[in-house]
C-alpha cells in the first residue's frame, strides 16, 4: 500500500490528525484557560472579587453551612432507586437523608470556599457499600453565606471540564472520546517524529515570507517540536488520571470484592474505620483539631494552610476528621494528612512520607493539574496549550490548501468541508468562550437558571460559526479563501473588545482600577488576555483581507517535504 514505513507514518499522522483534531483542539484550547479557571471565575462573578482566604473557623462559619447543604435533587432522583432496598421499608425522602460526610477545599487562589455532602442512603441494598447522595455549594468563607448556585463558575465549571470531558456527561461519553484523542494524540506525536528526518532543523526553521503550504508546514512543525514534551506529558499524564476512574476501572468492577477487602484491611492498619459503629457519639471542636494539625506541620518545618478538610461517618462513634495540608508549596495535588477521633480530638494517625510508587502517581497528576504556587510556570502551560492549537489548526489548514486546488479541478467537495470545520473549531471556538464572558456580563445578575442560559448561549454561538463557515464556503471549491475565517475573526475582535467594555460598565472594575487604583489581578488579567486577543484577530482579518484581495499562488512547495506532512 506504502513505498515505505515513513510514508505510512505519514498517512497515519494525517488521518488521525484530521479525525480526531477538532476534539484535541478543544482539549489544548480549553486546558488552557483552564489554567487560570479560578481567574475567570472572579471576573464572572463579581461579588467574589475579594482576596484569596485561607479555610475558616469550622466551628463559627463552617459547620452552619454545612448544616444547610441538602441533597442534590437530580443526583437524588438519579441514584436513589438504585440504592434503595424496597423490601426493607419506604424511600427516605431527600430532604430527610442523614449527612455522614462533609468536605471543604480551597487553594491559594479561592477567595470563595467549595463544600460539600455525602448523605447516608439509611435503607440501602449494600449497606457495606458506598451509599451517598451528594450535595455541593460554594460558600464566602467571611461569613459563610451562600453563593447562588444558579451562577455559572464559567472557568472551574465549564472551561475546565470541557478539556476532558466536552461537558458531555451522558454517561460519560465526552470522557471516553476525549481518552480516545489522547491516545490518538500519543500515535500522531510518534508518527510525526518518525515523518521528519531533519527533526532539531525544524525547531529553528519558520519562514513566513513563503508560500502558504511552505509557511503553514514550518508553523505546523515549529510549533509541534517546541512544544513536543508539553504535548507528549500531558496526553499520557491525562490518560493515566483516568485510567483508574473511567478507563480500567477494575477495582470498582472486575475485582470489586478485592477492592472491598482492601479497605477493610486498609482501615485495621491505619485506624480509620471503615464503616459506622451504630453509636451516637458527639462532634469536638474541629478548630482544635485545625489548629493542632497546623503546629505538628510546624514542626516538621512544612507550610501549614489546612487545603482540604473531610468529616466522615458523623454522628457516630467511629467518626473521624482528616485534615490535608494545602499543595502550593509542591507539584502533588495534596499534602501530608493528619486524622484526628471525630468525638474526641485525639489524633488517629499522621501519614507518613508516600512510597514511591503512590508518590510518583501523586507528582505526575498534580503536574497536570498544577495547583502549586508557580505564576511563571502556569504561563508556560497557557504557552503549551496555545502552541498545541496552533499545531492542530496550521494541520487542518495545510490539508485543505494542499487539496483544494485537487478538488476544485474534480468538483470535489472534500476541501470544503474540512475548511467549514476547521474554521468553526479553530474561530468559532474562541467565538463561543468570548461569547460566554459577554452573555455573563449582559444576563441580569438576578435571572433564573442564569447559568443554564449562559451555557446555551455557548452552545448556539458555536454552532452558528459552524453554519456560518458552510455557508459561506463556496469560494473554497473554487480554490479560494473561505471569507468566513477573516469575518469570524473580526467578531472575535468585537467579542473581546465588548467583553471588557461590559466589565467595566456593569461592575465598575476597569483596568484602571485593577491595574492601579485598587489592584485585583485576577480580573485585570482576563480583561488584558481578552485585548491581546482582539488584537491578534484584528492583525489575522486584515491579513485575510489582503489575501482575498490579492491572491497567492498556490503552487505545491518542496514535494518530498510536503508529502512528510
Amino acid at each position: 500500500m506504502f513505498a515505505n514505513f515513513r510514508q505510512s507514518m505519514a498517512w497515519l499522522h494525517t488521518w488521525f490528525g484530521l479525525v480526531l483534531g477538532y476534539v484535541l483542539m478543544s482539549c489544548f484550547f480549553f486546558g488552557a484557560l483552564s489554567v487560570f479557571d479560578r481567574e475567570i471565575d472572579r471576573w464572572a462573578l463579581p461579588e467574589t472579587r475579594f482576596a484569596p482566604q485561607p479555610m475558616p473557623s469550622f466551628d463559627k462559619v463552617l459547620a452552619p453551612a454545612f448544616a444547610r447543604l441538602e441533597a442534590d435533587p437530580a443526583d437524588y432522583a438519579l441514584n436513589m432507586p438504585a440504592m434503595h432496598d424496597p423490601a426493607k421499608g419506604p424511600q427516605t425522602p431527600r430532604l430527610s437523608l442523614p449527612a455522614d460526610e462533609y468536605w471543604a477545599y480551597t487553594t491559594h487562589r479561592d477567595p470563595v470556599l467549595a463544600i460539600g455532602a455525602g448523605f447516608r442512603v439509611p435503607l440501602a441494598k449494600d449497606p457495606d457499600g458506598h451509599n451517598h447522595i451528594h450535595g455541593n455549594a460554594t460558600i464566602d468563607p467571611r461569613s459563610g453565606a451562600a453563593v447562588p448556585s444558579d451562577q455559572l463558575k464559567i472557568g472551574s465549571q465549564w472551561f475546565y471540564p470541557m478539556h476532558y470531558s466536552l461537558n458531555w456527561q451522558w454517561r460519560n461519553m465526552g470522557i471516553f472520546i476525549v481518552g480516545l484523542a489522547g491516545l490518538v494524540m500519543l500515535a500522531a506525536l510518534v508518527t510525526g517524529v518518525i515523518m521528519h528526518r531533519k527533526f532539531f532543523r525544524e525547531f529553528f526553521t519558520f519562514r513566513p515570507a513563503k508560500q502558504t503550504q511552505r509557511s503553514l508546514l514550518d508553523l505546523h512543525n515549529l510549533t509541534g517540536v517546541v512544544a513536543l514534551p508539553f504535548h507528549f506529558f500531558f496526553a499520557f499524564t491525562g490518560l493515566l488520571i483516568f485510567a483508574g476512574f473511567y478507563y480500567f476501572p477494575v477495582s470498582q468492577f472486575q475485582l470489586k470484592p478485592l477492592h472491598d477487602q482492601h479497605e477493610i484491611i486498609e482501615a485495621r492498619e491505619t485506624g480509620l474505620p471503615h464503616a459506622r459503629a451504630g453509636i451516637p457519639a458527639p462532634l469536638a471542636s474541629v478548630d482544635a483539631m485545625m489548629a493542632e494539625a497546623r503546629r505538628r506541620w510546624a514542626a516538621r518545618d512544612m507550610a501549614g494552610e489546612v487545603g482540604f478538610l473531610q468529616l466522615q461517618h458523623m454522628g457516630d462513634a467511629n467518626g473521624y476528621v482528616s485534615i490535608y495540608r494545602a499543595g502550593s508549596d509542591r507539584v502533588a495535588l495534596v499534602g501530608e494528612a493528619i486524622h484526628f477521633k471525630a468525638s474526641t480530638g485525639e489524633v488517629l494517625r499522621e501519614e507518613p512520607p508516600r512510597a514511591p510508587v503512590p508518590a510518583l502517581n501523586e507528582f505526575l497528576a498534580g503536574l497536570h493539574l498544577q495547583h502549586f504556587e508557580h505564576w511563571l510556570l502556569r504561563w508556560l502551560y497557557v504557552l503549551g496549550g496555545l502552541l498545541g492549537c496552533v499545531c492542530i489548526a496550521t494541520g487542518f489548514i495545510f490539508f485543505v490548501e494542499k487539496r483544494k486546488q485537487q478538488h476544485a479541478r474534480s468538483g470535489l467537495q472534500g476541501a470544503r468541508v474540512v475548511d467549514a470545520l476547521a474554521v468553526g473549531c479553530v474561530t468559532g471556538m474562541i467565538i463561543a468562550a468570548i461569547g460566554i464572558l459577554v452573555a455573563n456580563r449582559l444576563l441580569p445578575a438576578g435571572l433564573t437558571d442564569k447559568g443554564a442560559w449562559e451555557q446555551q448561549i455557548f452552545w448556539g454561538l458555536w454552532a452558528l460559526s459552524f453554519v456560518h463557515a458552510a455557508l459561506r464556503g463556496a469560494p473554497v471549491a473554487q480554490a479560494r479563501i473561505n471569507p468566513a475565517w477573516r469575518e469570524q475573526c473580526w467578531t472575535i475582535a468585537a467579542l473581546a473588545l465588548a467583553a471588557v467594555a461590559l466589565n467595566a460598565i456593569t461592575t465598575g472594575d476597569h483596568l484602571l482600577k485593577t491595574l492601579f487604583l485598587d489592584p485585583y489581578l485576577a480580573v485585570a488579567g482576563v480583561d488584558l488576555s481578552l485585548l491581546v486577543c482582539a488584537g491578534l484577530a484584528i492583525a489575522a482579518a486584515l491579513k485575510l483581507a489582503r489575501r482575498e484581495r490579492h491572491p497567492v499562488a498556490m503552487g505545491a512547495a518542496d514535494p518530498v517535504e510536503v508529502a512528510n506532512a
